[in-house]
């Protein structure tokens, strides 16, 4: 066996003569097993929290989404409607029109971006779990379908017939304008529906027929602004994505669900960066307390460590001791902090103990990359820490009895 192991393994379980050795070694370690479970409880928070964020905008995300490359349109030819039609890892595609547009209703309006989708819409995207209330858009009529924020802007209801919504988006072209009239592309509409996804789509978006929004904007037949795709279960991906841009060529981007919300993306994962290092600081700071119980524990030991000396223990020996001795410390500590971390988490999920509404718990995720995370990065503090501490003994220290 490894005679620095052993002697630290037994040094580890042993009290030391002295009791504020002891006291200051017990605090060393709660500061341990307390940082690491801290860790991982806010890491997995985090985690519940962008699942929980993301999972409302991704339900109207498609898995892929083709836009245009250059300007804000593009052209689809019937050949290329051909070809996607055969392509077999999408189940489904929706062709999509969206532009900005003013949204009147009485003496109120509000700036809203108008989707015009197509009768596959629903198939890409399960339409009926964002329905408020009210019913999805009939393809062959002038219906909407506005987001809750937009139906409040303008204290609107659903099927009121008498009182139609009107929609303006300006006139392309050039030359002075002589009346508001000659100004704007103009189009009434009933609506029918009110969705609730979240806040910023809620308050931004309404939904029409392709049709309705072609005629609103003066679309050419086959112009159109991105293409929503919705693949077969099982179908790569990267395999799907080339498919589709050799059917439709340089003309279109096309992005993944992860880059349709990139920007969200890159600030939950700036926030959950930042709380990691804050959390790390703390436990470097942490981490101070194990090198002072090693340097505690070096000085209590002197006189066995000057008979290990003696009898031929080398002093790279001897720090390997206690260099074991702190890793060792930070492993065990680590582990029943994930352990404590853990159960807390479980309890969470089981009883909601943490509130962020009367309705709503605080929502957690316990995901394997952070409990790896947080277990390594403890592991690693823990070393350095012990290699600080064990740097301590040389010959004069060891042979001063």
């Amino acid at each position: 066996m490894n005679v620095s192991l052993y002697i630290a393994k037994r040094y580890l379980r042993s009290k030391s003569s002295n009791n504020a050795i002891n006291i200051i070694t017990y605090i060393a370690l709660v500061g341990v097993i307390l940082g690491t479970a801290s860790l991982f409880v806010v890491l997995s928070g985090f985690a519940g929290l962008k699942d929980f964020t993301l999972q409302f905008s991704s339900i109207v995300d498609p898995d892929l989404k083709a836009e245009a490359s250059t300007g804000k349109s593009f052209d689809l030819s019937e050949t290329e409607i051909e070809k996607l039609n055969k392509l077999e890892n999408v189940a489904f595609y929706s062709k999509i029109i969206e532009e900005r547009a003013i949204i009147a209703f009485k003496d109120k309006n509000t700036i809203a971006t108008i989707k015009g989708v197509d009768k596959n819409y629903p198939k890409v995207v399960n339409v009926d779990t964002i329905m408020e209330y009210g019913s999805w858009l009939d393809q062959k009529s002038n219906q909407l379908v506005v987001g809750w924020g937009i139906s409040n802007t303008l204290s609107l209801g659903v099927l009121d017939f008498t009182k139609p919504l009107n929609l303006y988006v300006p006139k392309p072209g050039k030359g002075q304008i002589t009346s508001a009239k000659n100004a704007y592309n103009t189009i009434s509409a009933i609506n029918v529906g009110v969705f609730y996804i979240n806040e910023t789509i809620n308050d931004t978006y309404i939904y029409s027929s392709i049709d309705l929004t072609k005629n609103l904007l003066n679309y050419d037949p086959n112009q159109i602004t991105s293409i929503e795709f919705k693949l077969k279960d099982g179908a790569d991906e990267d395999e799907a994505k080339a498919d589709i841009q050799s059917v439709l060529g340089d003309k279109v981007l096309i992005k993944n669900r992860d880059q349709l919300n990139d920007a969200l993306y890159k600030m939950l994962n700036t926030e959950n960066l930042a709380v990691y290092l804050i959390f790390t600081l703390v436990l470097i700071i942490a981490f101070f307390n194990v090198v002072g119980s090693l340097i505690m524990m070096i000085l209590d030991k002197k006189r066995s460590l000057n008979t290990l000396f003696n009898i031929g223990v080398t002093i790279k020996d001897i720090r390997k001791i206690f260099f074991l001795q702190g890793s060792l410390m930070s492993v065990v500590g680590g582990f029943i902090g994930l352990g404590l971390a853990l159960i807390v988490i479980v309890l969470q999920k089981v009883f909601n103990l943490v509130m962020i509404t009367p309705t709503l718990a605080y929502p957690v995720t316990i995901k394997p990359e952070n409990f790896l995370i947080a277990f390594f990065t403890i592991t690693i503090l823990g070393v350095v820490a012990s290699k600080i501490a064990s740097v301590r003994i040389t010959k004069s220290l060891v042979k001063t009895f």
